[in-house]
């Protein structure tokens, strides 16, 4: 563990200058150019900092960071006061989190090999450094001795001088020097098993040859790679080569995005079933790196005193436990489970109707393809029509709509410096406040390409953080997507679920952009790991609000706004099969807790936890010899935490029904989320934040934790009382 970064990293623009006993200035070291620069046009580097115009740039940016790391330590060994003690704590994060997220970010989307190479390298040897840091007791000192003088600090620092001395004890600095070492081990261990578990999912994703090539429908063979292989067939789908007839096929690459659109798209039930098994079953290498990464993390824990992995995760959070946590999903399990159950037997006799059956079992394979059939037939959905309504270039409109009415602000094109972007389909805009000038800086880098991050997500580059009494550092963040398609954005269009996910991010987004917190420990989305997906949850609810939809959605050719009926019929269908979505959550988060939990003796398979799990908790088989938990890469860096997603999808439920519901595109709406919730990060109590914002009925009490209250959300399902 660190205690210089916090979940998701920070960045800096100017260093403060502190004053010693001797009231000599410390030196002020810049390693980022001002965005003023930026937009004049002079050179700079990646993200706007200097040393990152070549890769071998990142060797400089360390260098530097580590020293101006040393002037900081060096500056702390003086004793100045507990207020800048905590200040100079927040400028050695800062400096040393604009490496590791500078490295973290280029290392996912730079299409350069040699930065990425240089990044990775830059990673490698800053984190080698934060062993350093962590276990430094001077430091650790210096934090203490401000904990106890907290009547000397604002309540901000006395919150930061908690943390960062909790922070340095979870990193194992109060344990005797032979089981530190041992926790630094097993903590760079756990790292590259984590790096070792992302490449594996990479480099395998699986793959499936399918023959003959009608066996896949035409709109799915953008998706497919055309195969030959040699036969007697005289087909029209084989053709003659040297005399040599070959039939043609498709290779399915059983990546999640393909593997998803082969089964919802599929007739076929055996390539279904087929692309099912091979998708679930790969990178099979990671089967082992997984049995490691729980060993390592049990070892973790016990060195550190607690039972087992998710008591040691979960202390910091407002969990608070395992038992809490689990009693939430047992309780959330039970409250969906009818539900759930009767939506299985829906799509059971469908399709026992639709294939002729009164017997025969449904299979895994099914649930997607069927259940997305269903939809369409009842409320006559086209994935392409409601596209059409979603240019890529409307939606973006629609999240400049969104912080125009909600907080009074402007997104503004801002001209990209020289040597400052990754790659030419990247964006730069500010948040601009008519009276509070520029709010933060957000990189839209929106497109996939070879070898860029496969998902969709939020990575800081800066956090905020108050410089002097008159200079705030601004956040900096970048919003990452791969969508498909021409990279003109007036020919992209959407599919629904992408506007959902593009909301979902810049949720994060607006967190980070909007706090102001005085300590970048705490800016925007560092905040305990059980509150920091509840934004991005409640900005979902903007992307299905025809409230909203009507502002941005036109038709790409027409310019028609998206009819109110289209929204409603997409509303509908959301709702059809929701419990069995919400179960499926519940599921993944009861693996995550119990393969992190108690350990036996010998440790049981995680293909056994989890057939037996899904079991317990859901209607559906395990297919013997599938093993999906080997490129659920949330088990990395949420590790015994997933449960914070039902926990954000509860707060969020409340917060949309008793805040935003009524007039969500408000500017009273907006002053409350941001004065509130957002600003405040990560520096205030989160259950504070949630009661501030919402009042009673948001959150409960139980041994010794917070729980969410799970009203709005059974309302919301119409699950109430189904116990």
């Amino acid at each position: 563990m660190s205690i210089l970064i916090r979940r998701f990293g920070a960045k800096l623009r100017q260093k403060p200058t502190f004053k010693s006993r001797s009231s000599d200035l410390l030196p002020t070291v810049r390693l980022y150019s001002s965005v003023a620069a930026s937009q004049v046009g002079a050179a700079t580097g990646l993200y706007g900092f200097d040393h990152l115009r070549t890769p071998k740039g990142f060797q400089r940016f360390v260098d530097e960071a580590i020293q101006r790391s040393g002037e900081l330590v060096t500056y702390i060994a003086g004793m100045p006061s507990s207020a800048e003690v905590i200040r100079a704590m927040d400028e050695i994060s800062d400096t040393v989190c604009s490496v590791v997220d500078s490295a973290e970010l280029c290392r996912h989307t730079h299409p350069n090999r040699e930065f990425v190479e240089e990044a990775n390298k830059a990673s490698m040897r800053i984190n080698e450094y934060l062993h350093y840091l962590n276990t430094n007791h001077i430091l650790y000192e210096a934090v203490k001795r401000a904990e106890r003088e907290s009547y000397l600090l604002t309540e901000e620092a006395q919150r930061a001088a908690r943390y960062l001395r909790a922070d340095f004890e979870r990193g194992g600095i109060h344990l005797c020097s032979e089981k530190l070492d041992r926790v630094n081990q097993l903590n760079i261990e756990i790292s590259q098993l984590c790096r070792e578990f992302n490449e594996n999912i990479i480099i395998d994703p699986g793959s499936v040859d399918i023959f003959p090539s009608s066996r896949i429908p035409k709109n799915l063979h953008h998706l497919v790679k055309p195969i030959y292989r040699a036969t007697s067939s005289t087909s029209r789908e084989s053709l003659r080569t040297n005399n040599t007839m070959k039939e043609k096929g498709f290779r399915i690459t059983t990546d999640p995005h393909t593997l998803s659109s082969i089964l919802q798209c599929t007739p076929d039930n055996e390539v279904r079933k087929m692309a099912y098994i091979r998708g679930n079953s790969a990178p099979h290498a990671n089967l082992g790196v997984l049995d490691k990464l729980i060993v390592a993390r049990h070892e973790l824990a016990q060195l550190m005193g607690d039972r087992h992995y998710s008591e040691f995760s979960l202390k910091p959070n407002m969990a608070s436990s395992p038992l809490v946590a689990m009693s939430f999903l047992q309780e959330m399990s039970k409250m969906v489970r009818p539900s759930a159950d009767e939506e299985f037997k829906t799509i059971w006799n469908y399709k026992r109707e639709k294939c002729g059956q009164t017997s025969g079992d449904l299979e895994p394979w099914d649930e997607a393809y069927y259940t997305a059939m269903m939809k369409s037939s009842a409320f006559n959905l086209d994935s392409s029509v409601v596209a059409s309504y979603f240019p890529l270039h409307r939606c973006i409109e629609g999240l400049k709509v969104l912080v125009q009415s909600l907080f009074g602000a402007t997104f503004c094109s801002v001209p990209l410096a020289p040597g400052e972007s990754w790659h030419p389909n990247v964006l730069k805009m500010s948040l601009h406040h008519p009276e509070e000038g520029d709010l933060g800086y957000l990189y839209l880098d929106l497109y996939s390409r070879k070898g860029k991050y496969p998902g969709c997500a939020h990575f800081a580059i800066k956090g905020g953080r108050r410089v002097s009494e008159t200079e705030y550092q601004l956040p900096v963040v970048a919003l990452v997507c791969n969508f498909s398609g021409s990279h003109d954005p007036s020919t992209v269009r959407l599919n629904h679920w992408e506007v959902e996910t593009l909301f979902h991010e810049f949720g994060h987004a607006l967190h980070s952009l909007l706090s102001r917190t005085d300590y970048q420990h705490f800016s925007g989305t560092r905040v305990v790991l059980d509150l920091a997906e509840t934004p991005s949850n409640l900005f979902e609810y903007y992307a299905w609000d025809y409230r909203v939809l009507r502002t941005f959605a036109r038709h790409y050719s027409t310019g028609e706004v998206i009819p109110e009926k289209l929204v409603e019929s997409m509303q509908d269908a959301r709702k059809m099969f929701a419990a069995t979505e919400l179960q499926r959550q519940i599921f993944y988060a009861i693996i995550d807790q119990t393969i992190f939990g108690e350990q036996s003796t010998p440790p049981e398979d995680t293909s056994s936890i989890v057939a037996d799990l899904k079991k317990k908790y859901t209607s559906w088989k395990h297919v013997e010899g599938t093993h999906w938990q080997t490129r659920f890469n949330h088990l990395l860096n949420y590790g015994a935490g997933y449960y914070s997603y039902l926990y954000a999808k509860c707060f969020a439920a409340t917060i949309w029904q008793k805040v935003c519901q009524e007039d969500p595109l408000s500017l009273t709406t907006g002053t409350a989320l941001r004065t509130k919730f957002l600003q405040h990060g990560g520096a205030k109590e989160p259950a504070d934040l949630l009661k501030d914002l919402v009042g009673d009925g948001i959150l409960r009490y139980n041994n010794g934790g917070i729980v969410p209250d799970i009203t709005s959300l059974c309302d919301e399902m119409k699950l109430t009382g189904r116990k």
